[in-house]
């Protein structure tokens, strides 16, 4: 990542700024990629755009951005304390019929198993 764009982003308050730049430039963002999802974590405070990102990289390609989903899910678990954005991201990742499939999707998906355990605290 160019060090103007790392400087900008870096002093971005929320992970808004970050957001867009990932959705206004999602062509040309691959090779940065890693680098964005690290900033976007380290910014974004309660998660909501880290919950957006990984829904917006889901909706584009769930398998040519596991990797970054995957990152973006896991600090959405820590950082939404308030679980104001986990029901969405668990809606938009694993259908809006999550919880009918909730003991097969824990069985097989840890991030899954954790956002439901958050949201359901009394079990699967």
């Amino acid at each position: 990542m160019e060090d103007s764009l790392k400087k900008k982003l870096a002093k971005d308050p929320t992970g808004l700024a970050t957001y867009e730049y990932i959705a206004n430039n999602i062509e040309t963002i691959d090779a940065i990629l890693p680098e964005l999802v690290d900033n976007m974590i380290k910014v974004d405070s309660t998660g909501q755009f880290v919950v957006s990102t990984a829904r917006y990289l889901n909706a584009i390609s769930t398998d040519k951005y596991a990797g970054a989903i995957d990152l973006l899910i896991k600090a959405a678990i820590i950082k939404d304390r308030d679980r104001a954005y986990l029901p969405g991201l668990a809606a938009s990742i694993w259908g809006d019929d999550y919880k009918e499939h909730a003991a097969d999707l824990a069985s097989r998906d840890d991030n899954f198993r954790r956002i439901y355990k958050r949201l359901y605290p009394v079990g699967i």
